[in-house]
C-alpha cells in the first residue's frame, strides 16, 4: 500500500535526543571517555571563572566543540555553529537540547580563546593519557619519536625585514590590496626577517622541497598500540627534532631503561649520548657515518622498533588529514601548541575508542 504524502507535521516530538543516537555508535565511547577526563579537570575548570557575574559557555561544552571540529574536520567555527543547528549527534555529543539555541560563532569563538589561554589542552592530553594507561594500553618501555613540519598561517610575502615599518614597502596601490612583491637575489633568512603576521613561524627548507613559513611538531608514541604519549610544539629549525625528543624522553615516567626508536635524522654522536645518560636505548635508523654498532643492532628488538616507528608517521597523517594540522589557521606558538597538543588528544580517544571496542 502507497503511504499518503499529505504534509501534516506532528506539533510536539516524544523521542528523546538520546534515543536518536545509535546505541553503538563510536561517539558514545569518545564522549563518555572525554566526559570522564572532564570530571579530572573540574579544579582546573573552577579557577578559571569567577564565582559571580553571568554565565558563559560551559568549558566541558567548548571542548566537546572542538573535539568535533577536529574529528569531522569542520574547517570554521562558523560552519560548526551551523552544523549544530540541524544535526542531531552533534548537538547530543556536545550536549544541546533539541530545542536549545545555538551560539552565534563570535561568541564561541569569544569563549574558546579563554581556553587557549589556559593549559587545558595540556591537562585534557594527560586526562586522556591517564585512562590509556588504566586500559592497560600502553607499554611502559618501548617508544618512538619523530618530527615534521606544520605549515604557519602567514605567507612567504609577509616574511620582510625585521626593522621594516609597517606599511613600508614600496608599493603606492591602495592598502589591503595583495601586494606584488619581487624575492629574487635577495637573501633571506630567520636572523634578519620575520613574518608580520606571524613572527612565530620561522622559513625553513627541507631538501627537495621550497622554502615555506612553519612550525615544528613532535610526537612520542608507545609502540604497543601506537598512542601518543608526549607532544610538543617548536620553532623550526635543524635541532628541533632532536632537542624535542630528548626534552620528551626525559618525561617519562620511571627510572627502567627504554628503547628509542627514530629515523635517521636523529642519528647524530650527540643524541645517542644524551639518550644513553637518559637510561634509553637509541633504536635510530643507521646513517653511513653512524655510530650504532652490533651490540644495539643485533638484537631483535631493534628491528622491531624501525617497524613499529612507522606508527608515529600514521599519527601525524591523522593529524594533518583528519585534524586539519596540515595547514594552521591559528597564530602564535602558544595557540598552535595548544591546539597541536588537543589534536593529539584527539587522536588517541579515537585509536582507543576501536582498542577497547574490539577489546
Amino acid at each position: 500500500m502507497r503511504g499518503s504524502d499529505d504534509g501534516q507535521k506532528n506539533l510536539f516530538s516524544y523521542v528523546s535526543l538520546e534515543d536518536r543516537i545509535p546505541k553503538g555508535h563510536p561517539l558514545r565511547n569518545v564522549r563518555k571517555m572525554a566526559d570522564a577526563a572532564f570530571e579530572d579537570m573540574e579544579d582546573a575548570f573552577g579557577q578559571m571563572y569567577s564565582p559571580i557575574g553571568r554565565p558563559s559557555i560551559a568549558p566541558e561544552m567548548l571542548l566537546r566543540a572542538l573535539l568535533l571540529q577536529v574529528l569531522f574536520t569542520i574547517r570554521s567555527e562558523r560552519q560548526l555553529m551551523e552544523q549544530l543547528e540541524y544535526n542531531l549527534l552533534y548537538r547530543w555529543f556536545v550536549g544541546l537540547e533539541i530545542d536549545d539555541a545555538v551560539w552565534s560563532h563570535s561568541t564561541f569563538s569569544k569563549n574558546r580563546d579563554r581556553l587557549l589561554r589556559t593549559d587545558i589542552s595540556q591537562r585534557f592530553f594527560e586526562a586522556i593519557r591517564q585512562q590509556a594507561n588504566s586500559n592497560r594500553l600502553l607499554s611502559r618501555e618501548h617508544f618512538s619519536v619523530d618530527g615534521t613540519l606544520i605549515d604557519a598561517c602567514a605567507s612567504m610575502k609577509s616574511f620582510r625585514p625585521k626593522d621594516e615599518e609597517e606599511g613600508d614597502d614600496g608599493d603606492d596601490r591602495p592598502s589591503g590590496r595583495n601586494v606584488a612583491v619581487d624575492f629574487k637575489g635577495e637573501r633571506r633568512s630567520n636572523a634578519t626577517h620575520e613574518s608580520k603576521t606571524d613572527p612565530d613561524a620561522r622559513l625553513i627548507r627541507r631538501k627537495g622541497t621550497a622554502a615555506r613559513m612553519c612550525y615544528a611538531g613532535h610526537l612520542l608514541t608507545e609502540n604497543r598500540n601506537g598512542l601518543i604519549v608526549d607532544a610538543e610544539l617548536t620553532h623550526a629549525n635543524g635541532y628541533a627534532e632532536r632537542e624535542a625528543a630528548s626534552a620528551m624522553v626525559s618525561r617519562v615516567e620511571g627510572t627502567h631503561r627504554i628503547t628509542v626508536g627514530a629515523d635517521k635524522g636523529y642519528d647524530t654522536p650527540a643524541f645517542l649520548e644524551t639518550m644513553r645518560e637518559m637510561g634509553g636505548t637509541p633504536h635510530i635508523a643507521r646513517t653511513v657515518r653512524s655510530k650504532l654498532d652490533g651490540r644495539t643492532t643485533r638484537h631483535e628488538g631493534y628491528a622491531i622498533s624501525l617497524r613499529r616507528r612507522k606508527m608515529t608517521e600514521e599519527r601525524f597523517g591523522w593529524m594533518k588529514v583528519i585534524g586539519m594540522m596540515r595547514k594552521l589557521r591559528h597564530r602564535g606558538k602558544e595557540k598552535v601548541g595548544w591546539i597541536f597538543t588537543f589534536t593529539a588528544a584527539a587522536c588517541n580517544l579515537v585509536m582507543m575508542e576501536r582498542l577497547l571496542r574490539e577489546a
